[in-house]
């Protein structure tokens, strides 16, 4: 009863305009689950391949037939006929039919798309939320929302070269309540831009785009932002970075093109973040340093892993592989979660259950190409993310998933658990 029937994927848009893999399962129930696929624009060295065709005629290059193919002819076939519940099974032939370490063959756009509709489909299936089917009876936790107000780096056409800024309503009660916080501190942040002459157009991720002075005065217009709305910076809203180092590292140094002296080396650059957090309420940094810079990001560890959430996004590209590595010389405290930089929901899941034991922190995130598909919020809930990145209090397809945790933070009720500080618990 609960066969897979059909596989069925097509090229739609993304929130950038550019082509992503979209994925019906249909059953052979006539339950079907559906899935689109994300697309980054700061992507990780060793991240698994986002299949693009290269064709200059088709959308500059970026169309996604062939993932779109893969799926098609090579995958669905297979699929037809294989038990939906068999999660595990299913995504272990995605990674026989690739037979690549990075997805390079059929696309991790391809698989992505597979492995979270097969997940929902099993969901509708059962009648339950995607949330439930993942993480069974104990998946009740609502993560802490880190919203990107201001946009930087390879998210932005301005000056600023650290790439998201964004605010964690730490001292929020609940969900709810903290989506509040932000909204008012993100209308109160675009009040504080109009009054200095600042633009308030939005970067990909809904975040303000401005041209700015320095790298360091957008923690200035936050903090303003923060106290504007009646919070108190560092009690009730901290700051959160994802400088993305390694699209300003070139030839063993770090270029800050905003800055008056630019260039900076590893130890310059963690002085550097090191005097932010003495004067901002930063609680946490991502990928402070390149993703190549084993060595500093051990050093940075020693130096501020006591006093902040060090995350680490392409240095790990969510792979049990580097995680390993990570733990073992003690480079974070923290793992950025991307479901499409692994390629499949199992893979995931290991990677999430390695830094469990090793007590680390684990953040999902969007991507900076997203859709109007909420699946993120509930796969964040299913796995008991404490945390999650998925944009500004803007643009449709980062409320989406937003919205979506307001809904399962109502349906828990009384069993729902948002941690508020205490999601920063890896910091010791």
């Amino acid at each position: 009863m609960s066969e897979i029937l059909d596989v069925i994927a097509r090229e739609i848009l993304d929130s950038r305009g550019n082509p992503t893999v979209e994925v019906d399962v249909y059953l052979s129930t006539g339950d079907m689950g559906r899935a689109s696929v994300p697309s980054g624009a700061s992507t990780g060295q060793n991240e698994a391949i986002e299949l693009r065709d290269s064709d200059a005629k088709r959308y500059r290059g970026k169309g996604v037939l062939n993932a779109v193919e893969n799926v098609n002819a090579t995958i669905a076939p297979q699929l037809v006929g294989m038990d939906v519940f068999d999660q595990v099974g299913i995504d272990n032939l995605l990674l026989e039919i690739d037979g690549t370490e990075n997805k390079s063959k059929i696309g991790a756009n391809a698989t992505t798309g597979v492995s979270v509709a097969v997940a929902r489909a099993a969901s509708v299936f059962l009648g339950m939320p995607l949330y439930r089917y993942i993480g069974g009876a104990f998946a009740r936790e609502i993560p802490m929302p880190l919203l990107n107000i201001i946009n930087g780096g390879k998210h932005a056409d301005n000056n600023v070269d650290l790439q998201e800024f964004m605010i964690m309503p730490i001292g929020a009660p609940n969900f709810r309540e903290a989506l509040r916080y932000a909204a008012e501190t993100f209308h109160a942040l675009r009040d504080i831009l109009i009054k200095h002459g600042y633009a308030t157009g939005v970067g990909d991720e809904g975040g303000f785009a401005p041209n700015l002075k320095s790298n360091a005065e957008p923690f200035e217009l936050i903090v303003q932002a923060i106290e504007k709305a009646g919070y108190k910076p560092g009690e009730d809203v901290g700051i959160a970075i994802d400088a993305a180092a390694s699209s300003f590292f070139k030839d063993g140094k770090y270029i800050l093109a905003s800055e008056t002296d630019p260039e900076r080396t590893t130890e310059e650059m963690i002085d550097f973040y090191e005097e932010l957090i003495k004067k901002y309420p930063i609680v946490s940094i991502e990928d402070g340093l390149d993703e190549n810079d084993w060595s500093g990001w051990k050093l940075m560890m020693e130096r501020l892993g006591s006093k902040i959430q060090i995350v680490g996004d392409d240095l790990f590209v969510t792979n049990s592989k580097f995680l390993k590595r990570g733990i073992e010389e003690k480079s974070a405290n923290s793992i950025l979660i991307k479901v499409n930089q692994i390629g499949t929901l199992t893979e995931t899941v290991k990677t999430i259950e390695m830094a469990r034991r090793a007590g680390f922190t684990y953040v999902f995130s969007h991507r900076s190409g997203e859709t109007e598909d909420n699946w993120l919020a509930d796969v964040a809930v299913g796995c008991s993310a404490g945390q999650l990145k998925t944009g500004s209090a803007s643009r449709g397809e980062r409320l989406a998933k937003y919205n979506q945790l307001i809904r399962i933070e109502e349906e828990l009720g009384s069993d729902s658990v948002f941690r508020g500080k205490d999601v920063l618990y890896s910091i010791k």
